[in-house]
């Protein structure tokens, strides 16, 4: 069966940094797209950032050239290495991915949560 786990969360104070992981395991023939997603208490779960397996990648206006997002394929793995952090960015981080077993299919993990406060 495949599943998505992700790490990495915490707390950290504004202008940190922190790095997500996302581990999928399972038996699966590939790993499509993936994403990290977010949600804020009180607000409704939003698209951060996005990489095709070709490594195209794409940001929401708010993260832009504070986060990357890359991926390790040898390692079935998926990072979203944030900088200079803001409170509003507190959120629950999904993971999700285009998974290809017997046929393609959206996967998502269950989230780490990511606290910016001092």
């Amino acid at each position: 069966q495949v599943q998505l786990v992700e790490s990495g969360g915490g707390l950290v104070q504004p202008g940190g940094s922190l790095r997500l992981s996302c581990a999928a395991s399972g038996s699966f023939l590939s790993i499509n797209a993936m994403r990290w997603y977010r949600q804020a208490p009180g607000k409704e779960r939003e698209l951060v950032a996005f990489i095709s397996n070709g490594a195209t990648t794409t940001y929401a206006d708010s993260v832009k050239g504070r986060f990357t997002i890359s991926r390790d394929n040898a390692k079935n793995t998926g990072y979203l290495q944030m900088n200079t952090l803001k409170p509003e960015d507190t959120a629950v981080y999904y993971c999700n991915a285009d998974i290809t077993t017997i046929f393609a299919r959206s996967y998502w993990g269950k989230g780490t949560l990511v606290t910016v406060s001092s």
